[in-house]
């Protein structure tokens, strides 16, 4: 079927209707091909007109020119238990010019299930009147699968929600950044989220969405609270819920079960991405022998507003609910431990107290990469001279502005841009185009790096990890790295120097360096209380994470001074210390006085 142009006129339509259908089952589709090409060929839908229904539900839009060729549509129909027609119907606002054509219209798995002459087995329900045999986890999931009803009968409220008059016994989260939406019909924003909801196929149907535009921001969360469920014992309880994840920028949806009130929980299922414009049925098993438990459903905005996520027609089978409360964890404000009670001793404030001999030691040669205490206590809160980070250990290195942070906002650290231990084996399908796959120490999925995730915050925002400060080093002293930057919006990293107030950049390196590891280093030098600072500036967008592994500091305890008279291959320091003779006038104070640079030399 195609339109031919027959005049000008103001807004006409043309209209195609279908036959009149009873009903459908619950997994009934339609898929058609269309063409829609011209300079102004103007819009076209597909419109449900359901029996006693005032408001047409809209299927289906094309927009405008889609090219000169055939295109596919699918549409999901779902259960629509009255009578219904479809409508397509064109509309030209004035000014025609182009072709406008359908064709190849079919409908798919529309009709109710055939009925059974028998239906043994535990996993199986016999529906009442049509008799017919399906999967005992279609029972109370909200949708009418026998074409009688049966299957939603006798189903206990509680532990169902078609959100068709509320949230049921669901809460929003009080610590996530928005809330979910409660709506009817379409999402306001074009080409994103459900066009109707999933209990009724239709725009007088309620469900739940999260909105994706302003003021929201990349990364946002809503949360949705379920009721508290006993724990299962040795039986299990089953989650079904259907979502909708359509828009270019959709990013993420999970599910989360807690046992802990304050805590996030451990995540049980996530999906990413776009996933069509349709609704997806979920089931989750869930166990929990010993605890009272929390299920919660989470969405996260992409990085755009077309990324509205739908959810609708939650429910649980085996499931018996709890009537208690969950326990809280408490936590201290500064999470940090302190040391036990110093030995005697006659040490000065000047001094460093060795903590299981007492000794005495100068507070220069704390943190100077040499371990002057028998047990190395003076080592112990200071930076590792070699961090793979392998144990999930960050071996000393910290991040000032979360420590900053922590004391006024301990629960919102999660959103702001700043470095965190990852692994290949726990990327998300799209970070693996610019995120590394595996590390540099084991070169594996399982091997851990620090990287700073660009998911989070925004454009120039940086993040800084830093070492404690080191009290002395060698005239030798250099720091190696491995550093990983790919993706089309990496930012910058640079190794800075702090003294101090002042701050100095020894090195810098922006943009995609590629998919690989690559190796760096930094000459340091003789210094003394510093900090060596690692600073990573996010790009325009989250396709860009800018990763470290294996951090050496090569050659960097202080100079020993033996007291040994030099050899004649030696050239003697003014301070004694004995130093090959290739070394003089290179430009490196090698004797740690720049005594080998003196131009009296």
């Amino acid at each position: 079927m195609f339109i031919l142009k027959s005049s000008n006129s103001i807004s006409q339509v043309a209209r195609l209707r279908s036959p009149k259908f009873r009903q459908t089952g619950s997994n009934c589709t339609l898929s058609f091909w269309y063409y829609n090409y011209g300079q102004s060929v103007g819009a076209a839908e597909m419109q449900l007109l359901v029996d006693g229904l005032k408001h047409p539900t809209v299927l289906w839009r094309a927009y405008y020119n889609e090219g000169n060729q055939w295109l596919k549509a699918v549409i999901q129909l779902g259960r629509l238990s009255h009578p219904f027609q479809l409508s397509l119907e064109k509309i030209s606002l004035g000014f025609y010019d182009g072709v406008s054509a359908i064709d190849d219209i079919t409908f798919e798995n529309c009709a109710l299930p055939p009925p059974a002459l028998s239906c043994e087995g535990p996993n199986r329900f016999w529906c009442r009147d049509t008799k017919a045999c399906i999967d005992r986890l279609l029972v109370c999931d909200l949708v009418d699968n026998c074409g009688d009803g049966s299957d939603e009968d006798n189903c206990n409220p509680d532990l169902q929600c078609n959100f068709e008059n509320g949230l049921c016994n669901w809460e929003q989260d009080v610590e996530d950044d928005f809330d979910w939406i409660r709506i009817q019909g379409p999402t306001p924003t074009v080409n994103t989220g459900p066009l109707k909801d999933h209990t009724t196929g239709t725009v007088r149907g309620h469900y739940l969405y999260m909105e994706s535009s302003e003021p929201r921001q990349f990364q946002d969360k809503a949360i949705l609270l379920s009721p508290l469920f006993n724990p299962s014992g040795n039986g299990t309880c089953i989650f079904r819920f259907h979502y909708h994840m359509f828009g270019k920028q959709v990013f993420k949806l999970s599910v989360f079960q807690r046992t802990v009130s304050n805590t996030k929980g451990w995540l049980l299922w996530y999906k990413f991405g776009n996933q069509g414009n349709r609704w997806i049925r979920q089931t989750l098993y869930i166990t929990s022998s010993s605890k009272p438990f929390q299920i919660l459903v989470k969405g996260i905005v992409g990085d755009g507003f077309t990324g509205d996520i739908g959810l609708d027609d939650v429910s649980f089978l085996g499931c018996t609910l709890y009537k208690g409360n969950l326990p809280t964890i408490s936590t201290t404000t500064s999470g940090t431990s302190v040391p036990a009670t110093l030995p005697m001793n006659n040490c000065t404030e000047d001094e460093f107290v060795c903590r299981v001999s007492g000794h005495c030691i100068q507070m220069i040669q704390k943190c100077d990469f040499r371990s002057d205490c028998s047990d190395k206590s003076d080592e112990s809160a200071c930076v590792m001279e070699v961090c793979d980070f392998e144990d999930k250990n960050q071996c000393g290195w910290y991040q000032p502005a979360l420590e900053q942070m922590s004391g006024k906002y301990s629960i919102h650290t999660t959103n702001i841009f700043k470095w965190e231990l990852g692994r290949g084996a726990n990327l998300y399908p799209e970070q693996e185009k610019h995120c590394p796959l595996i590390d540099h120490t084991t070169c594996t999925e399982e091997g851990w790096y620090l990287f700073a995730d660009s998911s989070n915050g925004e454009f120039g925002h940086i993040a800084d990890i830093a070492t404690p400060v080191i009290s002395l080093t060698g005239p030798r002293c250099k720091i190696i790295f491995w550093n990983h930057m790919n993706g089309s919006t990496i930012g910058s990293l640079e190794v800075l120097c702090k003294t101090g107030n002042k701050t100095s950049k020894l090195w810098t390196q922006s943009g995609s360096q590629g998919p690989q590891w690559n190796r760096a280093e930094v000459f340091l030098g003789i210094r003394s209380n510093f900090q060596v600072i690692f600073r990573a500036k996010r790009g325009v967008s989250y396709m860009g994470d800018v990763a470290v592994d294996d951090i050496t500091f090569e050659d960097c305890s202080p100079l020993l001074i033996s007291g040994r008279p030099c050899t004649s291959e030696e050239f003697t320091c003014a301070n004694k210390y004995c130093i090959p003779k290739d070394n003089l006038c290179d430009f490196v104070n090698d004797c740690a006085d720049n005594s080998d640079e003196s131009p009296t030399i």
